[in-house]
């Protein structure tokens, strides 16, 4: 079974997202999809300043398997992406939820919808 920190939010498709008091919030794949994935090559992620649609694609990440989009689990502004990634994709196999984390988002101010708490999230990947 994947880690799952209890104190993030998760997408159906595999992000996750933890929000701070301050309005912004930190994005990244979770430990199933880093997993599913294999070894991990590249990343490309959008510029600071993209406007980003819940649901909407942010970027791709591929693998030595594949080649998958990702897909911003809240609305915001990114204010930050996680430039070690350019350099060392193989973050996201080692610490998907910590050093591994992609984006910095300033929320739009709607209230996240559709996302799933841990034990939800544990139920979707059985």
């Amino acid at each position: 079974m994947s880690h799952i920190p209890a104190d993030l939010h998760f997408a159906k498709s595999h992000e996750w997202v933890r929000l701070a008091g301050d309005g912004t919030a930190l994005v990244g794949i979770t430990d199933y999809a880093q997993s599913s994935l294999g070894d991990i090559t590249f990343v490309q992620l959008p510029k600071a300043g993209a406007t980003l649609a819940a649901g909407a694609v942010f970027g791709v990440v591929e693998s030595v398997k594949a080649a998958s989009d990702l897909y911003a689990p809240v609305a915001g502004t990114v204010l930050e992406v996680n430039a070690g990634l350019d350099a060392a994709p193989e973050l996201l196999n080692r610490d998907s939820y910590g050093a591994g984390w992609m984006l910095k988002l300033r929320l739009d101010g709607t209230a996240p919808a559709g996302l799933l708490d841990a034990e939800a999230y544990a139920r979707h990947v059985g």
